[in-house]
């Protein structure tokens, strides 16, 4: 079996009662998700998972020094190489 490739995401919280996002609408934390799903889900607005479970549309690109989800560091950590 293939090894997993992956890319930091933003978590998007589509709920309304909350945001995880700070005061400028910019996400406290970025996911870990499969990069083949980035560009799909960044034009058409499909949902992608991360590592940690979260769902969410891809809308932005992580920022180097962008804070990285730990549950999400922490799988990925585990993952065997390629």
């Amino acid at each position: 079996m293939g090894g997993v490739s992956t890319q930091t995401l933003p978590e998007v919280d589509t709920r309304p009662e909350g945001t995880d996002t700070t005061g400028d609408d910019t996400p406290k934390m970025f996911h870990y998700v499969r990069k083949d799903k980035i560009a799909e889900s960044a034009v058409t607005g499909t949902m992608v998972v991360a590592l940690c479970g979260e769902v969410f549309p891809v809308t932005r690109s992580p920022k180097p020094g962008s804070p990285v989800c730990p549950e999400c560091k922490r799988i990925y950590e585990q993952l065997p190489g390629e």
